[in-house]
C-alpha cells in the first residue's frame, strides 16, 4: 500500500482517506482530529514527490515570472490561487512539486495531487484537503466534463478561499479550453492569475540537460548532447527520461556515456 506524499502536517490519511502514509508526517493533534469528519476509506494511492523536482533545479528560460509567483505562493506570501497550463514537457508537474518542497522549510502543510493517477479514487478524495495550507492539483484536464469531479473541485476552491489557504492548479490547456461543464467552476478557474509555461528553446534545453547530468554525477560531452538533441525527441520531458535511462544503463555496464553507447542503448 502506497500513499499520497504530503509535506509536514499532512494528510492524516486514516482520518481523511484511510490510506497508509509513508511520507514525512508528524502526530495528529486533537485539534486536527476534531476538524476531520470524513469517514475512513481505503484508497491505494501511489504518489510521492520527486526529490529532484525543486525550484533550484528548474531551468526557467522564459518562465521566470511564473516561478517567482509560485515561490511566493508556496511560502504563503503570494497569490491565493494560481492556474498553470502548458504542453507536455514544459514543467507543470515539476513546478507543482517544487511548491510542495518549498512549503516544508517554512512549516506549511502541502499536498501534490496528480489527477492522471488519482481520478479513479473518486472526487471524495478532495473532501478535507482545505485544511492544508497548500494544495497543488495537476492534470485538471483529466476531470473535465465529469460532473462529480467538477463539483468537488469547485467546492474545494471555495473552501480553500474561505480558509485563506493556497490552491494551485495545472492543466495542459487554458481554463477556457478545458471543456469544463460546470459554469461556476470555469468562472473560478479564471479568477486568479493564469500562466502559460513556455517551452525551452534548444540552447536552454542544452543547459537543462547539462544541469540534470551534473546533478546525477554524469559527464556528458557536447557531442553526446548534440546527438541526443538531433536523434531523440526534442520534448524536454522525453529528453530527461532518455538521460535517466542512459544513466541506469551506464551504471549497469560500467561505461561512460558516449555517442556509440547512446546508439547501442537507444537503438538509434
Amino acid at each position: 500500500m502506497l500513499c499520497v506524499r504530503v509535506t509536514r502536517v499532512i494528510y492524516w490519511l486514516n482520518l481523511i482517506q484511510g490510506c497508509a502514509n509513508h511520507g514525512k508526517t508528524r502526530a495528529v493533534t486533537q485539534k486536527e482530529k476534531s476538524r476531520s469528519t470524513a469517514a475512513p476509506m481505503q484508497l491505494p494511492l501511489g504518489i510521492s514527490l520527486r526529490d529532484d523536482a525543486r525550484f533550484e533545479n528548474f531551468v526557467r528560460g522564459r518562465n521566470g515570472l511564473v516561478c517567482a509567483a509560485l515561490e511566493k505562493a508556496a511560502s504563503g506570501f503570494g497569490e491565493q490561487y494560481l492556474f498553470l497550463w502548458g504542453h507536455a514537457g514544459t514543467g507543470c508537474s515539476h513546478l507543482l512539486q517544487s511548491c510542495c518542497h518549498a512549503s516544508d522549510p517554512v512549516r506549511r502543510s502541502a499536498v501534490y495531487l496528480p489527477l492522471a493517477e488519482l481520478k479513479s479514487c473518486g472526487p471524495q478524495l478532495l473532501e478535507n484537503f482545505d485544511q492544508l495550507d497548500l494544495v497543488c492539483i495537476d492534470n485538471l484536464e483529466q476531470i473535465a466534463g465529469d460532473a462529480e469531479w467538477e463539483e468537488a473541485v469547485f467546492h474545494l476552491y471555495n473552501r480553500m478561499r474561505a480558509n485563506g489557504h493556497v490552491l494551485i492548479l495545472a492543466a495542459s490547456l487554458p481554463p477556457a479550453k478545458l471543456g469544463i461543464k460546470l459554469a461556476d467552476l470555469e468562472s473560478r478557474l479564471n479568477w486568479g492569475m493564469v500562466f502559460q509555461l513556455q517551452a525551452l528553446d534548444d540552447d536552454t534545453k542544452v543547459v537543462a540537460l547539462k544541469a540534470r547530468a551534473h546533478a546525477r554525477g554524469l559527464q556528458l560531452g557536447d557531442d553526446v548532447i548534440r546527438y541526443l538533441m538531433h536523434h531523440g525527441s526534442r520534448n524536454m520531458a522525453h529528453l530527461l527520461v532518455t538521460l535517466d535511462e542512459l544513466d541506469v544503463a551506464s551504471l549497469s555496464a560500467q561505461r561512460k556515456i558516449t555517442v556509440p553507447f547512446v546508439k547501442q542503448v537507444m537503438n538509434w
